[in-house]
């Protein structure tokens, strides 16, 4: 009970959750060296890229020395750690495309791979929080946090769109810093009745969702539709709900029974998570269990500040009770920004994942030479599937849809909602080649 009261009565922080003031859920100031002792470990994930293309990637881990874990004792050095044995394990895993998979994962990487993601509290995969919230440097240390200034730690195959993807995404977490900030201001001005202060702080998360979705539009400036979905996209995937590995992957010396992961995946984000929590957005069972389940991607802290975002008084009926018109438009503000930007994933998704798998279909449909097509590279078994392992438009729609019931009743319809899925140069290509 004095748990259940100190919950309700305490002032909301995020001081215990390992957010950024400044930077949100991005690590602050990676390392980018480990400890001496572990440089073979990076002088391979340095090189997973070009490994790859080789073909040596896998003939160099299995020559790796077997390494302790017990010298990694700070947490950003758990992370560096984590990043550079995950990439690893996507090279491996993944160097001869989807009908050359493993079923073992040798036991000098999947020993310490293991032992740190315990110790992290994350799975023994690439996650988002590796390849974005903890994979950057800023080339010029006192220079701004932009797409110029901003290089990652470690690749994956797919040359600068790799580079583009992860970056474009980081800055996306960046823009929601402001948003995360207010939250607490939302839920401590619910707490207390303070109209006004829930105002202004979902008129900043508004804007905060403004900035997110137009610094995603950069995504179709950095990254090619035809690199991310040829090369780049099955390293991206995991071995759970894959066609390509049924079986899921045996990590060697951790245990015998093969053990399934998802892939890094947009869901893994702990963004629209905590905004889907204090909107009162409310997911279907199917999408909504798939959500869950991404949440043990991400590290405990950002975890455990979804799940407490949910144990707060209800800011959408707070906002039903209260007769304030700045308040309904501030919240319904809130809503339809997160509307805009999930109908624009869409988009990004249709862009980069359902035109080129149509162009594919198409083209092995007609018997061509596939072999100057990039995107014929990419796994079949993926086509209609994200990399998390959830089908992927009809999952998206599903969201996008049940975010639209969080909008007042009154409220929606008195306005009309701008919710086209495609633009109409991207809806032609589709029905084009479909």
């Amino acid at each position: 009970m004095a748990a259940a009261e100190t919950l309700s009565t305490a002032p909301f922080s995020l001081d215990s959750y390992h957010v950024s003031e400044e930077l949100g859920f991005i690590l602050p100031e990676p390392l980018t060296e480990l400890p001496p002792y572990y440089q073979p470990w990076m002088d391979i994930a340095l090189r997973v890229p070009e490994l790859v293309h080789s073909h040596e990637l896998r003939s160099h881990i299995n020559r790796m020395p077997l390494l302790s874990t017990n010298i990694l004792q700070k947490h950003r050095e758990l992370r560096l750690a984590h990043l550079a044995l995950s990439a690893m394990t996507m090279g491996y895993v993944w160097q001869e495309g989807e009908n050359g998979t493993v079923e073992i994962l040798p036991c000098n990487l999947a020993v310490p791979f293991w032992e740190v993601s315990q110790r992290l509290g994350v799975p023994p995969i690439l996650t988002h929080s590796d390849g974005v919230l903890a994979n950057w440097r800023k080339k010029d240390p006192e220079g701004p946090f932009d797409m110029e200034n901003l290089e990652l730690l470690v690749r994956l195959p797919g040359g600068d769109s790799v580079r583009g993807f992860f970056m474009v995404t980081l800055l996306v977490e960046l823009a929601a810093a402001p948003a995360l900030r207010n939250i607490p201001n939302v839920i401590n001005g619910v707490k207390c009745g303070d109209t006004a202060a829930v105002a202004r702080a979902l008129e900043d998360i508004s804007q905060s969702l403004q900035d997110m979705t137009d610094i995603f539009k950069l995504m179709q400036v950095y990254v090619e539709p035809p690199v991310f979905y040829g090369i780049m996209r099955i390293y991206l995937s995991g071995w759970k709900d894959n066609p390509s590995m049924p079986k899921g992957l045996v990590y060697e010396g951790v245990q015998t029974e093969a053990m399934e992961y998802s892939g890094g995946s947009a869901a893994q984000s702990s963004l629209l998570h905590c905004f889907d929590e204090l909107l009162g957005v409310k997911h279907g069972e199917k999408s909504g269990a798939f959500l869950t389940s991404m949440r043990n991607y991400m590290p405990p802290a950002h975890k455990q500040l979804i799940q407490d975002i949910s144990l707060q008084p209800s800011l959408r009926g707070f906002v039903q009770q209260q007769a304030s018109e700045r308040l309904n438009q501030a919240f319904h503000l809130c809503v339809t920004r997160i509307l805009s930007l999930r109908s624009y994933h869409i988009n990004v998704v249709s862009r980069f994942i359902t035109v080129p798998a149509a162009r594919a279909r198409q083209l092995r449909k007609q018997g061509l030479d596939l072999e100057g097509e990039m995107i014929s590279r990419a796994p079949t078994a993926l086509e209609e599937r994200g990399t998390g392992g959830s089908g992927i438009m009809t999952f998206l729609k599903d969201v996008r849809d049940q975010t639209k019931d969080a909008l007042l009743p009154e409220t929606s319809k008195e306005m009309n909602l701008p919710l086209t899925v495609l633009t109409d140069d991207t809806q032609q290509s589709v029905d084009d080649i479909t």
